[in-house]
């Protein structure tokens, strides 16, 4: 899923959860959810940055460096 769709998704749970007209059972599913595409949205943001940072580097000659980009 892309990540502007995660964080609609997560609008929409926020939004049902606010409401307060879920059952507790589907409350905890919800936020559940909600967790998994937190962490999912934060761990594609931390790979932009490192990404875009590696782009940035410039060497003495004031070129600019790439390097291949691997997630750890």
């Amino acid at each position: 899923m892309e990540f502007e769709k995660k964080l609609n998704r997560m609008s929409e749970i926020v939004t049902k959860m606010e409401a307060g007209d879920l059952s507790l059972d589907d409350s905890l599913k919800l936020f559940e959810e909600g967790i998994k595409l937190s962490r999912e949205c934060h761990a594609q943001l931390e790979e932009a940055e490192q990404k875009v940072q590696l782009l940035l580097k410039i060497n003495e000659k004031g070129e600019p460096v790439t390097e291949d980009f691997e997630v750890s």
